[in-house]
């Protein structure tokens, strides 16, 4: 079988015809040469419409096309120039195999683009014999496709968060569709000012914006804000993991506030290495920090009494109706601000201000939370740890948009990988002998 066939199977281009292969001297490119067909006529690369030839190009143009067995293939092709009469000009046609003046072809920049999801851009470029620029553009024209071919209409509930993603307080706002069946990245802005987030809303357009049922985000006033400009009637949820994680933050602080105060007074350091068994959860404790732990609560200290506090509000996400975890919150902070400690007393003055957003938690019924967005921000964090960071947020955004942002692909690229990957499978899998 000769390669013309491979491509024609692979490849084929209407108007087109694979003319012959030729290979260099060194072994290290094939050159497949191509002709229009007879009687074909260019297409305007303006327009789109069909035009007479004018002329051709004094030089042929090579295309970058897939490698074969680490060889370099490229298409070459005289380019003809069309004289249009929609467009009252002389042009270049346009070929089904590139675009613009982009010497890859698309099928080759879609290829470098899934590689590219599955390693670093880095090492694609090194394992295929290409530059990193080359990779870069691909996944940039696989990302620019995705969005605009990207559909809104399923997005019913979003997750808003944020990731640190250079040094010096640099954060970035991730916004993710989080409804069973697409959960995926949809949005990445710098900072995490209101305008950060508004940038999304706006994108979404107002009717998709009624789409939205359900946004789960942290206490963030910035968020907060925004999510009740854009989507008032949205159910805003805040989330349990966020919540208890400023009950730890405060218990934290008031452990290490006491340890050194037992520590100048001379006391015995019972706080000292403990800082695990009482953030954790008591069914998560191991042996020994349940035995420090119930060593601890022998001894009447501020840290005691924080920690049965938290506890104590546990009980809070127990509840089925949102009147009766109202009733439980207003109680729970009434007792609170009489504790004097000021860490866990903040706390209680944050929770009072939301109180409204927390109780959307029951009314959501506990069906969407901040783990799966928690969870994507690991993949965020790990497509930026991969690549040692990004020095421009232009290529961190289409990095991210690319690897969970889990943007739609084109059909014939789908039909050209998944074929290669079930082919593989077919080979890698054990056989049965009959």
């Amino acid at each position: 079988m000769q390669l013309q066939t491979i491509l024609n199977k692979v490849q084929k281009f209407k108007g087109y015809v694979y003319e012959n292969v030729t290979m260099s001297q060194d072994g290290k490119k094939l050159d497949v040469h191509i002709r229009p067909r007879r009687g074909s006529c260019p297409t305007c690369s303006d327009c789109g419409r069909k035009g007479a030839v004018y002329d051709h190009l004094p030089t042929a143009r090579r295309f970058e096309f897939v490698p074969l067995w680490q060889i370099a293939v490229f298409f070459v092709y005289v380019m003809r120039r069309v004289d249009c009469r929609h467009c009252k000009r002389i042009v270049v046609e346009r070929v089904p195999w590139s675009d613009g003046k982009h010497q890859t072809t698309l099928t080759y920049r879609w290829f470098l683009a899934e590689w590219g999801r599955r390693l670093s851009w880095s090492e694609t470029a090194a394992i295929f014999r290409t530059s990193w620029q080359t990779v870069f553009r691909s996944v940039r024209y696989a990302v620019m496709w995705g969005i605009a071919h990207n559909s809104w209409e399923n997005v019913t509930a979003i997750g808003i968060d944020e990731i640190a993603w250079k040094k010096g307080h640099k954060y970035l706002t991730l916004v993710y569709q989080i409804n069973e069946g697409g959960r995926r990245l949809l949005f990445v802005a710098q900072e995490r000012t209101k305008e950060s987030l508004a940038q999304f809303f706006r994108m979404m357009k107002a009717d998709n914006c009624q789409r939205v049922e359900y946004v789960v985000s942290d206490m963030w006033r910035n968020y907060l804000d925004v999510v009740q400009q854009f989507v008032p009637n949205a159910v805003h949820v805040l989330d349990r993991f966020h919540v208890m994680k400023k009950f730890n933050e405060a218990l934290d602080e008031i452990r290490r506030e006491e340890t050194r105060e037992l520590r100048v007074a001379g006391y015995e350091p019972v706080l000292r290495k403990a800082r695990w068994c009482l953030l954790k959860r008591p069914e998560n404790l191991t042996d020994r920090q349940t035995t420090s732990l119930r060593e601890i609560l022998k001894h009447n200290l501020k840290t005691v009494r924080a920690w049965l506090s938290r506890e104590d509000f546990q009980r809070f996400w127990e509840y089925s109706s949102p009147a009766w975890a109202g009733k439980f919150l207003d109680e729970w902070t009434d007792r609170t601000m009489r504790t004097r400690l000021q860490p866990l007393m903040s706390v209680a003055a944050m929770l009072r201000r939301h109180k409204p957003l927390l109780l959307n938690w029951f009314r959501a019924r506990g069906e969407f939370s901040a783990g799966c967005v928690e969870g994507m921000n690991g993949k965020a964090k790990l497509t930026m740890k991969k690549a040692y960071g990004f020095k421009s947020f232009n290529v961190a955004e289409v990095a991210l948009l690319h690897t969970p942002g889990k943007l739609p692909t084109p059909e014939v690229t789908h039909r050209f990988w998944r074929r290669g990957q079930k082919l593989a499978q077919a080979f890698l899998s054990p056989r049965t002998e009959t």
